[in-house]
C-alpha cells in the first residue's frame, strides 16, 4: 500500500467518525417530531404509480379509511403511492407524515404532508427504525425494490421478536401472489429456512374494507403503543 493510499484510507475512516453526528441528529430529529404522534399507519408503495391509477385511488381511499378511524398516516414522503397516501390523509383532516430521502435522482416531498411533519432523511436505515417505531400497521401496496425492502425489513423484526407483532397486509392479491407462492414453496416447504407460523404474519387483500377490520380486529386484542 503506498503512502498516498494509506493516507486517503486514513481520512475515511476519520470521516466516518464525524458521520456519527450526522446519524445522531437525524434519529434525534425523528424521535422529537414522531414522538408528539398519535397512532398511525404507514403505507408503502411504488413512487412511479401514476394519479388516477388503480392502485394510487386505492391508497387514497385506504388513507381516507384509516383517517376515518383516528390513525394518521405515514409514508416516504414522495410521489406516486406515498403522495397518494397523505393525499388521503389531508383530506380527512388527519395528521400527515412524510419521511422524505435524499436521492440523486429522485425524490421530492409531495405537497400533501403537514408543514410540521415533514422529515428529510439522508440514511435509509434511519428512515426505516422511524417507519416502524410508529406505525401501529404496514399496508404494503404494489412497488420495487424499496417497497421489498421496507415490506421484509418488519417481516424480520417481527419474525425475530425484535418488535412487537403488528399486521403487515399486503394490498393487490395478484401482484403479490408470486412473491408470495415462491416463499411458501421454496422457503418453507423446499428448505424449510421459515416456520409455518412466519407466514401468518403477512395478510394478503383485495378489499379496502378488510384493510380496516384487519387492522380494527388486531387492536381489540392487543394494546395501541410504540414498536421498539
Amino acid at each position: 500500500m503506498n503512502k498516498q493510499v494509506k493516507k486517503n484510507w486514513n481520512e475515511i475512516k476519520t470521516n466516518d467518525t464525524w458521520q456519527i453526528f450526522r446519524i445522531m441528529s437525524e434519529f434525534v430529529d425523528g424521535f422529537e417530531t414522531l414522538s408528539k404522534l398519535g397512532p398511525a399507519v404507514t403505507i408503502f408503495g411504488s413512487a412511479r404509480t401514476k394519479p388516477g391509477s388503480e392502485h394510487y385511488e386505492k391508497a387514497v381511499e385506504i388513507a381516507r379509511r384509516l383517517a376515518k378511524e383516528g390513525y394518521g398516516i405515514i409514508t416516504g414522503g414522495g410521489p406516486g403511492i406515498m403522495e397518494a397516501a397523505n393525499k388521503g390523509a389531508q383530506e380527512e383532516n388527519a395528521d400527515s407524515i412524510g419521511l422524505n430521502i435524499d436521492l440523486p435522482f429522485e425524490q421530492h416531498h409531495n405537497p400533501y404532508i403537514d408543514e410540521d411533519k415533514l422529515l428529510d432523511f439522508r440514511y435509509f436505515f434511519v428512515r426505516k427504525v422511524m417507519f416502524i417505531k410508529y406505525a401501529q400497521a404496514f399496508v404494503v401496496m404494489p412497488g420495487g425494490f424499496g417497497t421489498l425492502d421496507e415490506l421484509f425489513e418488519a417481516l424480520t423484526l417481527i419474525q425475530t421478536r425484535k418488535i412487537q407483532k403488528f399486521p403487515v397486509i399486503l394490498f393487490d392479491s395478484s401482484y403479490w401472489q408470486g412473491l408470495l407462492n415462491w416463499i411458501k414453496s421454496e422457503l418453507l416447504e423446499k428448505y424449510q429456512y421459515i416456520s409455518p407460523e412466519d407466514l401468518n404474519i403477512i395478510h394478503v387483500t383485495d378489499s379496502v374494507n378488510e384493510v380496516i377490520e384487519i387492522i380494527n380486529r388486531f387492536y381489540e386484542k392487543y394494546k395501541l403503543q410504540p414498536n421498539f
